[in-house]
């Protein structure tokens, strides 16, 4: 017990070092202008544009930092991650975590990841970011678990549900993240199909999953759960004219959500990469789900 004290104590004089450090490169390196999740919403609804996110596993694909993660990296990933975090198409928006400023708004844990993080690694992310450019939100798909405030949850939930109301969704995901599966989040749609990536590394097929985007009619709108590859598909598809949205852990968010859940647990048949037991997932027969699926692509064979 007492050792367990003293790490933590030890944790919380770390947070306020890295806390104060940030402080101090902020005022002379600043901040980007980042929207609200709100306002990322209302964006999106009102002229119907493209979302790649970045977040900190983003960040340290761009910066070659160690990671335990889904995705191995590459050159060219990285390389196609700093051209998005400085584009500037006119039917996309790339989106930030709203980490720059104030993190009054995040819980304690949050609080301290971020205040570390930035005080890292402000100096460098800011290199990635295009000058005087308008940031929108990452959290759009994520307004729930890292917020100390729950209140506004319901509220976002529902405005982020208008964006797919009435539309025909193809979603592009890992094969075992099963979005929408067990509760309503995509009831308002249209209807739903499914191509079927792998789990863990897609980038490594990234043309067969883009090219068996390019077959789908350029009205429907496309929602991608992939990590990076969403980042980067999102962008490419906005490139040819369709609606393409890098949706992350929305699925999630929205299961810890309805459950009140106040930490990352796992869930039942899904895959939930930031939680060790939630990695372990069993096949889904459900008839529904299986019918939704239009294309699966195959992990890369490296044998």
């Amino acid at each position: 017990m007492a050792v367990s004290r003293l790490r933590s104590a030890w944790r919380d004089v770390k947070a306020y070092g890295w806390g104060w450090k940030d402080r101090m490169t902020k005022a002379w390196v600043g901040q980007p202008k980042i929207c609200s999740i709100e306002e990322t919403y209302e964006k999106i609804l009102q002229d119907q544009v493209s979302v790649s996110r970045f977040g900190d596993g983003e960040f340290k694909w761009m910066a070659q930092l160690p990671q335990f993660t889904f995705q191995t990296p590459s050159p060219l990933m990285r390389q196609r991650l700093l051209e998005i975090s400085k584009s500037d198409l006119p039917n996309h928006i790339v989106c930030l975590s709203d980490t720059f400023g104030d993190l009054k708004q995040y819980n304690p844990y949050g609080r301290k990841f971020w205040g570390e993080f930035m005080g890292k690694y402000r100096k460098k992310w800011m290199s990635y970011l295009l000058p005087g450019k308008t940031y929108y939100n990452t959290n759009m798909t994520r307004p729930y678990m890292d917020y100390a405030d729950k209140t506004p949850c319901a509220n976002r939930f529902t405005m982020l549900k208008k964006i797919w109301e009435a539309r025909e969704v193809v979603l592009v995901e890992g094969e075992k993240s099963r979005l929408g599966i067990g509760n309503d989040l995509f009831a308002s749609a249209k209807n739903v199909r499914r191509i079927l990536a792998p789990a863990t590394n897609a980038f490594d097929v990234y043309e067969e999953i883009y090219q068996s985007c390019l077959q789908l009619p350029k009205e429907v709108l496309v929602l991608i759960a992939l990590g990076p590859t969403a980042t980067i598909l999102a962008y490419d598809l906005a490139k040819v004219g369709y609606q393409a949205l890098d949706i992350g852990h929305v699925d999630v968010e929205y299961e810890w959500f309805r459950m009140g859940a106040l930490e990352k647990v796992p869930l039942a048949n899904k895959y939930v990469n930031e939680s060790l037991e939630g990695r372990e997932v069993g096949e889904l027969k459900d008839l529904t789900y299986q019918n939704q699926i239009i294309a699966k692509i195959e992990a890369k064979n490296e044998g």
